[in-house]
């Protein structure tokens, strides 16, 4: 087995680990074991825990960002993309939960600022455009689409593990979620899209 090929399988095993138990609660000897591999090669490879952390945390969002083109003129599409993409892959978003409640330098890879700034940057020229409300924070609009997006997902505690009697579709509530983006950017919304 290759050095390239040992690595692959640390990320995915460390992905694994740090999906379900954050930084703090990952364990190496477990990343080592789900890997079939020396525990050693994990720190000649990655050097620490929080370079392992930050290298799968930056490889996911990369991946994520890969999977669908940001467009600000349809952010109802968006939000589309992002329901569907937290329901069918909901560790990369308990991932990046973690990252984020545990306050790490990790939890801004760079990729994810880099599309962060882009996607931001497509937000204000819309605004300017006139095609997306130019009343509220670009910031705002992004969060709001990303939140009602990532809210229904399953490792989210207010969606659908807070109400599984709703009798709410998954479809339903997607559709509504993109309305409500709709509304919120001051776009309508073109239903299936």
């Amino acid at each position: 087995m290759s050095a390239e090929q040992t690595k692959e399988r640390i990320l995915d095993a460390a992905f694994r680990e740090f999906a379900e138990h954050g930084l703090a609660g990952a364990r190496v000897d477990r990343i080592a074991k789900s890997a079939e591999c020396n525990k050693n090669l994990i720190y000649i490879y990655f050097h620490n825990k929080e370079e392992l952390y930050a290298r799968v945390l930056d490889r996911n969002m990369a991946h994520v960002f890969a999977s669908f083109p940001f467009t600000a003129q349809d952010l109802p599409a968006v939000a589309r993309h992002v329901f569907d993409r937290a329901r069918v892959k909901p560790d990369v978003f308990r991932l990046l939960a973690w990252a984020t409640l545990e306050h790490t330098e990790a939890a801004m890879p760079p990729a994810r600022k880099r599309e962060y700034d882009r996607t931001l940057a497509l937000v204000r020229e819309q605004q300017e455009s006139g095609a997306i409300r130019s009343d509220a924070a670009p910031e705002l609009i992004l969060m709001s689409v990303l939140t009602l997006a990532t809210a229904w997902a399953p490792v989210f505690p207010f969606g659908e593990a807070a109400t599984p009697d709703s009798g709410l579709s998954p479809d339903t509530v997607r559709e509504q979620i993109a309305d409500m983006v709709g509304r919120i950017a001051g776009q309508t919304t073109k239903a299936g899209n």
